[in-house]
């Protein structure tokens, strides 16, 4: 005790400390809103702080929803933070990849269409996809005669090249 009477607190952390730490905790308690309820689910919190995730999810006014956002963080203080940012890590992280799988897939139908021969042969060999069938997908986009027909097929070659993508990134081999 000092002086006058407080606590002194050179044993523990700043007051400034303390506010970044909770506003940490608050930052990672309004993420937790986000998640579906499989993803809560799949985390061990408390049923109070569960309730008042879910709760947060039906407010749709901006006040009410701020003040369940500090009510959150003050939860979340009692909470191991570690298991729940691991998660959300591994949930940005697969976002990421799937969305590189994504744009690969649609930059390489944009060079297919752009390029003709020469992209053809070089997506068949990078991709191990039949020329061929790679040949008659562009073919179909150019030659399509309504709008309409020309998007169902150059999402149908989107699917094809995506597909093969996602299958290739998942393969360990050479």
């Amino acid at each position: 005790m000092n002086r006058r009477g407080q606590q002194d607190r050179s044993d523990t952390a700043s007051k400034s400390h303390r506010k970044r730490e909770s506003q940490s905790l608050q930052a990672l308690g309004e993420a937790l809103i986000d998640l579906s309820q499989e993803e809560l689910d799949g985390l061990e919190i408390p049923g109070r702080l569960r309730q008042a995730i879910q709760d947060a999810q039906r407010i749709r006014k901006h006040e009410a929803l701020r003040r369940q956002k500090q009510f959150i963080g003050r939860l979340m203080r009692n909470v191991d933070p570690v298991p729940i940012e691991e998660m959300l890590a591994r949930r940005d992280s697969l976002r990421i990849r799937e969305t590189r799988l994504f744009h690969a897939a649609e930059d390489w139908r944009k060079h297919l269409i752009d390029e003709g021969p020469t992209a053809i042969a070089e997506c068949a060999a990078a991709l191990g996809l039949d020329a061929d069938s790679l040949t008659v997908s562009v073919a179909e986009i150019r030659k399509a005669p309504t709008e309409s027909l020309r998007k169902a097929a150059s999402r149908a070659l989107f699917r094809t090249l995506h597909e093969r993508i996602v299958a290739r990134s998942a393969d360990p081999g050479p």
